[in-house]
């Protein structure tokens, strides 16, 4: 799973879900964007960084995903955000967190760096820990879902998708149900369309990207049915193939093998 571009997404779209991992209110997301940066000169790349919003009091919080293990995790992490700070010199105090999906996960060699983790400067959460599922906010109850086992998973994304309806907010809703549907399409790359729409009310489905690519793709293929349709009148009304192909906006290729196979009928 391309765990990375989950949890970008993730706090891309609702980064109030960051602020309460690390038990904060979650409106303090409303003071800060979220961006993956690139350190200017080296192959660094920061995972993602929430930058305050015109203010210096707040700090910048350097966050760093980790599914794999890693001797050098913690020297790569300080150098990144050392050559970021002396780049960027920026006013605001800063923090960083790293995500663990286990503490097995977890074996960077802190020696160097321990006062960094004594000052709480730099904090690790282990997914794993964070609770029983059904107790937790739904944003974080979302986030376990990536870590866990796939039997267990199809289960758990059920009573997610229950307890989303409970949420009077509407864009927040949405913005659930399509993580769900995201973690569950990396999760099982092979579960059929019929499998996912099992997992969703009819309702809820309609909210999905899912749903909506699924729509658009069978919109334009109504209409490409359409335009191969009108081939043959247009070729009795004494148009070439090419002139066709351009008035349809389909290629030569299309249309002449409409015309052939609608000639046979």
């Amino acid at each position: 799973m391309k765990t990375d571009i989950i949890f970008y997404r993730l706090f891309q779209e609702i980064p109030s879900i960051f602020f309460e991992l690390i038990s904060n209110h979650p409106d303090e997301a409303n003071n800060y964007q979220f961006a993956s940066v690139e350190i200017k000169q080296t192959s660094f790349r920061i995972d993602g960084v929430f930058l305050p919003v015109e203010t210096i009091y707040k700090p910048i919080y350097f966050v760093e995903v980790q599914f794999q293990q890693d001797d050098e995790i913690y020297s790569r992490l300080i150098a990144e955000i050392c050559l970021y700070l002396r780049q960027n010199k920026p006013q605001n105090d800063w923090n960083a967190v790293v995500l663990y999906p286990n503490r097995n996960v977890d074996t960077g060699d802190i020696k160097h760096y321990r006062e960094f983790f004594d000052s709480q400067r730099v904090r690790r959460i282990y997914l794993d820990e964070l609770g029983d599922t059904a107790t937790l906010p739904i944003g974080i109850a979302t986030v376990k879902l990536v870590i866990e086992d796939k039997d267990i998973a199809i289960n758990q994304a059920r009573e997610l998708i229950a307890r989303t309806r409970q949420q009077t907010n509407s864009q927040l809703q949405q913005q659930l149900l399509q993580l769900i549907e995201t973690i569950l399409v990396y999760k099982f790359p092979n579960m059929s369309r019929e499998e996912i729409e099992a997992m969703f009310s009819l309702s809820e489905l309609k909210q999905t990207r899912f749903y909506q690519e699924a729509f658009q793709e069978g919109k334009e293929e109504g209409e490409r049915r359409g335009k191969l349709k009108a081939v043959i009148p247009m070729l009795s009304a004494g148009l070439t193939i090419e002139q066709i192909a351009q008035a349809l906006e389909l290629s030569v290729e299309e249309v002449r093998q409409a015309a052939q196979e609608q000639s046979c009928d």
